[in-house]
């Protein structure tokens, strides 16, 4: 009797003991699988990686710091390509692939085959909505599927996906080809959220109700420094910086209520860190409205801050209004991750935030601190090449455009003159390594023979088609940059504009950080990984692992 009840205690043990395992296993299992009820991600348009760390003790703790403190950073993340602008970087962060693939080769660029400039995602085919613009937008130039319509696929279309910038570039790319709508800012007629009838044929009745509020009047107001004097920044008034319309100088503070007449009416929104706050505003009414992140289907909230942009192309990258501007960014994060905590729930959402691209400090400055610099003006190229073949061949216009760094000759004007392309080519190649600004050229051929030892090769073979991009590519030197006398700007392929953040947060992603180098088309990988769906159909980049590593 005695041995009975001992083996009956042992049995119990046992009994409970193998609950207890099965019931740890399940919800291990469980996890592998689960998915967060809202994806976010977040694109910050022109934001150098040393933005984080630069203003970093003017950041609160809700925002920024609150993503890298409790969620994990790629410190060494970078575009794997060129040119380094907003279209290009939109639509590889979203399909995990380069130019090269997914057929977005710029924000605008000569489409050889068409035989003229073309935009990334105008579409003649649809119009716009709320707006007299006849041009309507859509995808329909990118190739290749997206993060976004893989999470729609996946879940038959019951995942609901909206995109929203200032931009209608940075809306529509992230959005997909199956978005069920991506929205973006008309600001030069009412200051209204708009839309394309690619997505819908009117808009929602709570875009047409916040349309129809104070939105856009109520940021007609100062813009002066949040946080006093930065000592992180140059002198607020400086030769390097542009002015509104109706201003005598560029320092702080900026009128924009007595100024907006003057400059596009609520387009100068753009321009200052109140769009990035209009942004806001309207991403979590699209939160609120669409019901995302409320069931156990997950859905996708795209945002793009395109202020960023606007300011740093005005101001420059050592500017005070661009530090303001990430100041005042960093509250907007705050907000929206606090809205995201009540509407969604704490660690239910998954949040990536990265960048289409850098910035290059203003020539004029780097000439001022005595660093190598210089201007490249791509008309002044075209027309210089086309005289020195002019006087050598005795033809006009065999260079038929010149953009982004790629030089297209005009078949017609070849066979016209039976001219040989290969002794053209030759004779300007060495035209252009004359020039003193640039450093590389390469031919198309060269490019798509490469055999991937040369890092700069690389960059512009992953950003190049053979079909439609230019017959030859040239790369300035370091530190030059676009004919512009103020602010900043991008395209390039060095580090100033190919080192970018890369944040990941929220449910599924460790704690922590790596230096290993990470690059653009490694993002949608990682996050398919995460919701367990399928690759976009394009992708070229790897999972990073580090992400996962509990």
């Amino acid at each position: 009797m005695k041995s009975f009840k001992i083996l009956s205690y042992f049995l119990s043990l046992s009994a409970i003991g193998y609950f207890i395992f099965t019931t740890i296993y399940d919800k291990k299992e469980k996890s592998l699988f689960e998915q967060p009820k809202l994806v976010v991600g977040i694109v910050v348009d022109q934001m150098r990686y040393d933005y984080l760390t630069r203003f970093w003790n003017h950041y609160g703790e809700g925002g920024f710091k609150r993503l890298v403190k409790d969620g994990f950073t790629a410190k060494n993340h970078h575009f794997n390509y060129v040119p380094t602008v907003t279209g290009p970087g939109h639509a590889s962060i979203y399909s995990g692939t380069t130019p090269a693939v997914h057929g977005i080769l710029g924000n605008d660029w000569y489409n050889r085959v068409e035989r003229q400039m073309v935009y990334c995602v105008d579409d003649l085919n649809h119009t716009s909505l709320n707006t007299s613009s006849s041009k309507g937008k859509s995808p329909h130039r990118m190739s290749v599927s997206t993060i976004t319509d893989e999470l729609r696929i996946h879940h038959q279309f019951n995942s609901k996906v909206i995109s929203i910038a200032i931009k209608d570039r940075s809306a529509v790319l992230p959005g997909g080809h199956s978005a069920n709508a991506a929205y973006w800012y008309e600001g030069e007629q009412d200051g209204d959220w708009i839309s394309s009838t690619y997505y819908m044929d009117e808009l929602p009745d709570w875009v047409q109700a916040f349309n129809a509020g104070d939105s856009s009047e109520k940021y007609l107001k100062t813009w002066n420094q949040l946080k006093g004097a930065y000592v992180e920044s140059g002198a607020d008034e400086n030769p390097y910086e542009s002015t509104f319309d109706g201003e005598e100088s560029n320092a702080f503070p900026h009128e924009i209520g007595e100024l907006w007449s003057k400059n596009d009416g609520f387009d100068i929104l753009k321009d200052t860190p109140f769009g990035n706050s209009l942004t806001t505003d309207f991403a979590i009414e699209a939160l609120k409205n669409e019901n995302l992140g409320t069931d156990a289907i997950t859905d996708f909230l795209a945002i793009s801050f395109s202020s960023t942009d606007y300011v740093g192309h005005e101001y420059g990258v050592n500017s005070k209004e661009v530090q303001d501007t990430y100041i005042r960014l960093d509250q907007d994060i705050e907000r929206l991750l606090n809205v995201l905590d009540s509407l969604v729930g704490q660690n239910e959402y998954t949040l990536f935030l990265s960048s289409d691209h850098g910035a290059m400090h203003n020539s004029e400055f780097l000439r001022d601190a005595k660093i190598p610099t210089g201007k490249i003006n791509k008309w002044q190229i075209r027309n210089e090449l086309n005289q020195s073949l002019k006087e050598v061949y005795g033809v006009n216009g065999i260079i038929e455009n010149v953009d982004y760094n790629e030089i297209v000759f005009n078949q017609d004007v070849l066979k016209k003159h039976k001219l040989n392309q290969k002794e053209l080519t030759s004779f300007v190649v060495a035209e252009l390594m004359k020039r003193p600004e640039i450093e590389h050229v390469f031919t198309a051929e060269e490019v798509h023979g490469h055999n991937g030892l040369n890092r700069m090769k690389n960059l512009v073979q992953n950003g190049h088609s053979l079909k439609y991009s230019g017959d030859i590519v040239f790369i300035q030197k370091p530190g030059y940059i676009s004919n512009r006398r103020f602010g900043s700007t991008h395209a390039s392929g060095m580090n100033y504009d190919t080192h970018v953040p890369l944040l990941f947060y929220g449910q599924g992603i460790t704690k922590g950080s790596t230096v290993e180098r990470t690059e653009i088309p490694d993002i949608a990988p990682t996050m398919s990984v995460l919701l367990g769906i399928s690759f976009p159909n394009g992708t070229t980049g790897n999972p990073i692992k580090a992400v996962f590593d509990h």
